[in-house]
């Protein structure tokens, strides 16, 4: 993963835990009700893939596990990992794209429910992606993948007899005449791997996009709400198709691209489509600023939170970075992977970080984002995410307005009960996350995702569940409050 120049290694933020009775007091764990979205208290788990599913997207008692065992916490709401909206294959990822889906996810959310006693909300994050493949070896990506061209032949005249004899010559050509012949997306595809851009236009499918995507995002909604979830998060962040309609980098000419006017279109179509269909609440996940050359900024994310508030959305979730375009180069036999580059460690900053430090480092673009709809005249609610992980740090944040609800990933990960613990004044209980991205490694390489300082803990209890190598435990060991 990319690491700061001359990186300092931070400290973890003191932290002081409150009382029973401050807590109650806190605006954390105070209600929120604004429109259709009503939570117990304003704290939220954001969407994590687990890859605990099945390879045919199906929920597992893995999975039934996992969130479970956040909802024993408590929190506000948690938000279901990404899950794709497509009938087609895409790993041990949740589906929801075919009616099949809908039993295992309605027994997801009656295990949150009744896990949580039914004081959290619970939304499943539905996603959209573009094909992606691994990098090829030089030889099979000439011999079998690059569609020889005119343009090829021209460049190389004189030195090969047939398009066979051309395939044979590429790999032993220097890497300057290589890039003499190759088309840039040709030379990407050989050291990244090919992966299609929304930009594709050439090809029908994606040249299709907006008038396939709001009918799937409307019918995932729907099987959602069959399914007892209390909403849909429309993710528009990262590296997914939604945030790739969004970017600056997108300058499609059929007036999906170029102006941010243009680029909205899109999203607010889909959102359209999904109101059209179902009662429950339905927000986005966006970027507050997308951290790469050329991509949006944080006044972007402003005009973006301000159009998404006009169009009714029920909340807007803000995360940063964690983009394929400055991802760091796959190994052979890999796939480019959007959280190695700058965007990717700004998505997910570890204590190794530049002076700023890796806790809060997206509180102060939201607060900007927040202000702008708040200067429009909505009052649509603001979720900040990115490395917040103590009490007095996310009621500073609520009580300064940079934000209305307090999402943590990673230290809930490590906790899952630590908005409880803190809410119940036991706060020097919370096991507190270290910020080394232990987890992301895994996520990295597609492993079940665990903790570290919990992954090796009491294995030999008999209701543990381990992962496939048999030496993690998949959740973390059970809290019981007194």
């Amino acid at each position: 993963m990319w690491r700061p120049e001359q990186p300092i290694r931070h400290d973890l933020l003191e932290a002081r835990w409150p009382t029973r009775d401050e807590a109650a007091r806190a605006r954390l764990f105070q209600p929120l009700e604004s429109g259709r979205l009503k939570l117990t208290e304003r704290t939220w788990i954001p969407a994590m893939v687990p890859w605990r599913a099945t390879d045919d997207g199906f929920v597992t008692s893995d999975v039934l596990a996992w969130y479970e065992r956040f909802a024993r916490g408590k929190p506000g709401a948690i938000v279901v990992e990404a899950t794709g909206i497509r009938d087609v294959p895409s790993g041990p990822l949740l589906r929801i794209g075919h009616d099949r889906f809908v039993e295992g996810l309605r027994a997801l959310s009656e295990t949150v429910r009744r896990a949580s006693a039914g004081r959290t909300r619970l939304f499943i994050q539905l996603i959209d992606f573009l094909a992606i493949r691994r990098r090829p070896e030089p030889e099979k990506y000439f011999s079998r993948h690059l569609a020889i061209s005119q343009r090829h032949r021209d460049a190389l005249a004189g030195r090969f007899q047939s398009d066979e004899d051309l395939r044979r010559l590429l790999p032993t050509l220097p890497r300057a005449e290589l890039e003499r012949v190759l088309s840039s997306r040709e030379l990407s595809a050989l050291d990244y791997g090919y992966r299609e851009r929304v930009t594709d236009t050439h090809l029908a499918h994606v040249r299709d996009l907006p008038t396939t995507l709001p009918g799937l995002f409307a019918d995932a909604a729907a099987r959602a709400e069959a399914a007892g979830f209390d909403g849909v998060e429309l993710h528009s962040a990262h590296a997914y198709t939604l945030a790739s309609f969004l970017s600056r980098l997108n300058d499609r000419d059929d007036g999906y691209g170029g102006s941010l006017e243009q680029r909205l279109r899109l999203p607010l179509e889909t959102f359209r489509a999904v109101r059209e269909r179902v009662d429950f609440v339905v927000g986005a996940r966006y970027l507050a600023d997308e951290c790469i050359e050329g991509g949006n900024g944080v006044s972007e994310a402003m005009d973006v939170g301000v159009a998404f508030a006009r169009a009714g959305m029920d909340f807007l979730s803000l995360s940063r970075g964690g983009k394929f375009e400055d991802a760091k180069q796959p190994k052979v036999g890999w796939a480019a992977y959007p959280y190695t580059g700058k965007s990717g460690w700004e998505c997910m900053p570890t204590t190794l970080a530049d002076p700023r430090g890796p806790f809060g480092r997206n509180v102060d673009a939201v607060s900007r984002i927040r202000s702008a709809v708040r200067g429009a005249g909505f009052s649509t609610p603001v979720v900040v995410a990115g490395g917040i992980a103590t009490f007095e740090q996310a009621e500073r944040i609520l009580e300064r307005q940079d934000a209305d609800v307090i999402a943590s990933a990673r230290q809930s990960l490590a906790d899952p009960d630590w908005f409880e613990k803190t809410r119940l004044g036991r706060g020097s209980e919370v096991r507190r996350c270290v910020f080394t991205n232990y987890c992301e490694g895994l996520d990295q390489k597609h492993k079940q995702v665990t903790c570290k300082l919990w992954d090796r803990e009491a294995l030999s209890e008999p209701d543990v569940t381990l992962d496939k190598s048999g030496r993690r435990r998949l959740t973390a060991p059970r809290w019981e409050p007194e």
